[in-house]
């Protein structure tokens, strides 16, 4: 098989999953997490229910669908820290930069999504469940580079995810409650810069305690 053929073929591998991904997200809104069946989004999608399984095994994988990336993000910003660094300094200049591009990994989604997540118990429960995988692979990460002292690592760990899981339900929260911008959305400029002066207090709290630990 040509190198040509794999490549067509991943590509439409990746048309189907983001097609599928777009309907299910559509009948989320329109009918709640809850309601909709994997039958539903088969028929919308045009495709065999087997074949949302195959790329999505869990249902709150299609609307959580940068679960893998939320999952590894505390960890991948600590591992890739530049020399003189320090854990809490890669983890509070990633934030920072995130609210900058209102990215939806930390909760920028659009108010009828939110919505939708804070109003379905199984996400709810599954969002809590990705940020223990999240605080967990960052204590591993810093396990790994402090092995001698797993504790203070793990300690670590749990106040930097403390942290990054109070911000994430903050901007959720404002989200949701926020005076709405154009076309009924949040407003968005205005959270980013109340959730940038909330996480600068945050991050200003944990540096007397943290601040110099595991600098690169």
């Amino acid at each position: 098989m040509s190198t040509g053929t794999l490549g067509l073929r991943e590509q439409k591998k990746r048309e189907t999953r983001q097609a599928i991904s777009d309907h299910a997200t559509q009948l989320f809104l329109e009918r709640g997490f809850d309601r909709t069946t994997i039958a539903d989004i088969a028929a919308a999608a045009r495709v065999a229910k087997m074949t949302v399984t195959n790329y999505f095994p869990r249902k709150e994988d299609l609307a959580l669908d940068h679960h893998e990336e939320f999952a590894a993000g505390l960890a991948e910003t600590v591992a890739r820290r530049p020399a003189g660094e320090s854990a809490l300094g890669a983890v509070r200049r990633v934030y920072l930069a995130a609210l900058e591009r209102r990215d939806p990994v930390i909760g920028f989604t659009g108010r009828d999504f939110a919505r939708m997540v804070a109003d379905s118990p199984t996400l709810v429960a599954r969002l809590r469940d990705l940020h223990d995988q999240r605080e967990e692979a960052l204590a591993r990460q810093l396990v790994q580079e402090a092995p001698g002292d797993p504790v203070a690592a793990r300690a670590v760990a749990a106040q930097l995810a403390a942290a990054d899981r109070l911000l994430f339900r903050e901007l959720q929260a404002r989200m949701l409650a926020g005076e709405p911008g154009k076309a009924g959305e949040a407003d968005e400029d205005g959270i980013a810069t109340a959730l940038g002066e909330l996480a600068r207090r945050v991050f200003e709290l944990l540096e007397p305690a943290i601040g110099d630990y595991a600098i690169r």
